[in-house]
């Protein structure tokens, strides 16, 4: 048998799922059974084949996406041919694939102020030797970056372009820092817009009141305020002028050029007036001192308030945060002692008494108790937990005190691998917000463009005081122009809906995915561990030839060591019955089949599908009115034949999920075309699908029949989620538009799947989608908003309807005016939070002190 490689690697041409389909279809041209996944959000692919490192980085070039890393000819892993159907009765786990290559870097940027920030770090970031992708979140001031730089190298390039940087490495106390930051970043811009209000509001009334010339003792006045309003650009808003200098000095603008220029011009054109007023015309004679501070005021109050609302669109990732243990309670040479989280490690006992929350993963060794493990997976019930079953670090312990083995430590706990997921979710974009990025690059040059030729216009074409009409438009097109709401439509919705289906037991994988789970049209679903509960058992079993004890040994011997469900069925069934594994060998596994071997005296076995045997020549007569016999009642067959003959047979069932019918129906409700595909056979399938309700349905199918399935589909014009435990199916979930992975969320099913389900229930398919579509739709409106917006208040700005009304308008309308854009952006934003779902299952989500205190009583 050939042996299958693993290879990853960064393509930095890769954009969308097409670009990885067109790899795909290159690489298969040599190796017709190559995997290919590919992840355009971090630019880079996986693959499994039989070919070479060299062949594969060839037929990259060929396919128009080079590679800029990995060595040819030097595989991640290495691993037996051998992927198998779900519905297979043998099929063996694969091997979770290796966790190759480089992690990605976080940093914590500090100093963005709008999109335009985010465009320079981002280019100076990708422009660093070594980096294959970087991506900078405006949402939570982040940046990922993957490639072989140095952290120091990184931070050196954020800081050469005027911004601050530095490394996250613990989520928790970069969660922490950030919230200290923000806090005190928010009093410090709150104390600024005090102040300058506190100088701008009475001086605006001031002037409706009092507005002496700037002449005699008048100028004094003058000076004096010129005086104060200086003081104000000078403190509360210092750092417009500071970040907009240091971006000037590298080439580059943002939304602080143009407050600093627009308030800096609006004081300067001010203090001309007051100490050359005798050489300018009357009319010219314009002061604008309250102008400047009231803009500084309005701003820093719209930025603060922009703080306030941000601070909400992370709550997901820090109660996923909280629930994390800081201290364990280890048992080590018989002595239990309370040690720092950091400090456990894999091996270790450890106990939990009633009401506390779990520090790490492991398995029970003493015991039992009810676990509520709501926090991770949404399911409201707590669990029977007993020695031998596994718990998850966040959970919370019931009324019994538990003692179990670590075999989990650190982020690669469970709760570890959901908090990551999540960090890296959110930070992430979808696809939507390309636009808006490309707008964001250009956005602050146009602005600063369309204020000189406002300028000029005015000047030359404008009524009298030309001067001072051309000094007002110019200030309010530089004030009123708002990159900030740009930047933030897409990354606060995401940030905020990737959160929300955390919440739900639903792990998005990219913004991508969120995007494109919102458009599906098809979902295609596998049956037994999706439809069905994924525990099946054997209910009959017919041994046609020889001793039952016999042949019972021979499937033991057959299924030990396998994962999967059905093999873990037949396992059980034959150790019920007392009988004992034989000895076996030359074992194989057939895709999609079942497995083969020899007894240590030479007789051959034969154990799984009908196929398995057809296409070795065994009648299967003698055994056909037991398998019809099953097959209507909806039992899957599996047959064992020793050398040519058929031995026995079993019908092994596997009930469906408690909601699975009720959930198909809402996926329905919702728009979706339901199709099961299954490996069963076709009888079976039709059962299923009719007490299911699912009318398109295919059965025997091979894993490679199932992509092409979905490919067939998408030819078709459909776009086609995959349901699948993210193992056996990987290569139907890489191909379908969004991958569900539904289970336990292991680190496969993670990896696998654009979308990973923490708990077992197609509801929560029917939630993501309904977050996707939610979320998508806020996005939306936040675009629509702050394109509209700015294209709306611009033209305002640069004196459009002065013919109509005769009046321009005013740069503190227009500082409001920005400042409050951003603000219902975020706003607009952090309504996602109140999303509920269209489910009326179970029971209503519950505060977390009162479902511990449920499980404590």
């Amino acid at each position: 048998m050939n042996a299958s490689f693993h290879y990853q690697r960064q393509v930095p041409g890769i954009s969308c799922q097409g670009c990885v389909s067109k790899i795909r279809r290159t690489v298969q041209t040599q190796d017709a059974q190559a995997e290919v996944t590919g992840y355009p959000d971090e630019k880079r692919v996986e693959i499994n084949t039989t070919l070479s490192g060299e062949r594969v980085d060839v037929l990259l070039e060929e396919a128009g996406y080079p590679a800029d890393s990995g060595e040819p000819g030097e595989p991640d892993s290495e691993q037996e041919a051998s992927p198998t159907a779900p519905d297979s009765p043998t099929a063996e786990s694969p091997s979770e694939p290796a966790r190759t290559g480089k992690p990605a870097q976080r940093l914590s940027i500090s100093g963005m102020t709008c999109a335009g920030c985010v465009n320079t770090v981002q280019k100076a970031l990708n422009a660093v030797p070594g980096v294959s992708h970087a991506q900078v979140n405006f949402g939570n001031h982040t940046a990922e970056v993957r490639g072989s730089a140095t952290p120091e190298q990184l931070i050196k390039a954020v800081e050469d372009v005027g911004y601050g940087a530095s490394t996250i490495e613990d989520l928790r106390q970069a969660q922490q820092t950030k919230q200290e930051q923000d806090a005190r970043e928010y009093r410090k811009r709150l104390r600024g817009s005090l102040m300058a209000l506190a100088l701008g509001v009475p001086l605006m009334i001031l002037m409706f009141i009092f507005h002496p010339q700037p002449q005699g003792w008048g100028k004094l006045f003058w000076l004096v305020i010129g005086a104060l309003s200086l003081g104000v650009l000078a403190g509360p808003g210092r750092h417009f002028f500071v970040n907009a200098w240091k971006t000037f000095t590298h080439h580059q603008a943002n939304m602080d050029t143009l407050i600093a220029l627009g308030t800096g011009a609006a004081w300067l054109y001010s203090m001309v007036v007051v100490l050359f007023s005798a050489w300018l015309p009357e009319v010219a004679r314009g002061i604008y001192f309250e102008a400047s501070a009231m803009v500084i005021g309005l701003i820093l109050l719209g930025q603060a308030l922009e703080l306030k609302a941000k601070g909400r669109t992370s709550d997901a990732l820090k109660r996923l945060l909280d629930l994390q243990s800081k201290t364990a309670r280890v048992i080590r040479d018989g002595q239990e002692q309370e040690i720092n989280i950091d400090e456990v490690r894999e091996g270790d006992q450890l106990r939990v008494r009633p009401g506390e929350r779990l520090p790490v993963d492991g398995d029970v060794v003493e015991g039992s108790s009810y676990i509520d493990e709501s926090m991770l997976t949404g399911e409201p019930d707590p669990v029977s937990k007993r020695v031998g079953d596994e718990v998850s670090a966040g959970t919370v312990n019931g009324r019994g005190g538990l003692v179990y083995r670590a075999t989990r430590v650190g982020d690669d706990t469970r709760l570890g691998q959901i908090t990551e997921q999540v960090a890296k979710a959110q930070n992430s974009r979808p696809p939507i917000g390309k636009l808006a990025d490309q707008v964001s690059a250009i956005f602050v040059p146009s602005v600063m463009i369309i204020a000189v030729i406002t300028a000029l216009i005015w000047f030359n074409f404008g009524p009298a005081p030309a001067l001072t009409h051309m000094l007002v438009t110019a200030t309010t097109v530089l004030i009123i122009a708002c990159p900030c709401a740009l930047g933030l439509a897409t990354p606060i919705s995401t940030m905020i809906g990737v959160g929300k289906a955390a919440e739900h037991g639903v792990l998005v994988r990219s913004g991508e995915a969120l995007q494109t789970a919102s458009k599906l049209t098809t979902l295609v679903v596998d049956k037994t561990g999706t439809l069905t509960e994924g525990k099946p058992r054997v209910t009959e079993a017919e041994v046609l030839e020889g001793d039952t004890h016999e042949a019972l040994g021979l499937v033991a011997a057959l299924e030990q060591g396998s994962e999967h469900p059905l093999a873990a069925a037949l396992m059980e069934y034959a150790e019920s019955q007392g009988a004992t594994a034989a000895r076996i060998d030359a074992f194989e596994s057939v895709t999609g089949r079942g497995v083969t071997a020899k007894t240590r005296d030479g007789h051959f076995l034969r154990l799984g599908n009908a196929k398995l045997l057809s296409e070795a020549g065994i009648n299967l007569k003698a055994g056909n009115e037991i398998a019809r016999r099953l097959e209507e009642q909806a039992r899957t067959v599996i047959y064992l034949a020793v050398d040519e003959r058929l031995t026995a047979i079993f019908g092994v069932s596997d009930p469906l999920r408690s909601d699975t019918v009720a959930a198909v129906k809402r996926l329905q409700e919702d728009g979706l075309r339901i199709v099961m595909l299954t490996g069963d056979n076709a009888h079976t399938a039709a059962a299923i699908a009719r007490e299911v309700g699912i009318d398109d349905y295919r059965a025997e199918l091979m894993p490679e029949d199932k992509h092409a399935e979905i490919e067939r589909r998408q030819a078709n014009g459909e776009v086609v989620g995959m349901v699948g435990d993210g193992i056996n199916d990987a290569p139907a979930l890489a191909r379908a538009d969004v991958g569900f992975a539904i289970g336990q969320g292991t680190d496969v099913a993670i990896e696998s799947a654009g979308i990973t389900l923490m708990r077992g229930s197609l509801h929560g398919i029917a939630d993501a989608i309904e977050l996707s579509r939610a979320t998508l739709s806020n996005i939306k409106q936040n675009l629509w908003g702050a394109f509209g917006y700015n294209a709306l208040c611009i033209p305002i700005a640069a004196g459009l309807l002065y013919p109509f009304t005769g009046a321009l308008l005013s740069p503190v309308i227009a500082g409001a005016a920005m400042s409050l854009s951003s603000v219902t952006v975020v706003s607009n934003a952090n309504r996602l939070r109140l999303f509920k779902t269209s489910a009326q299952y179970g029971k209503s989500p519950q505060a977390p002190q009162q479902r511990q205190q449920e499980v404590m009583s």
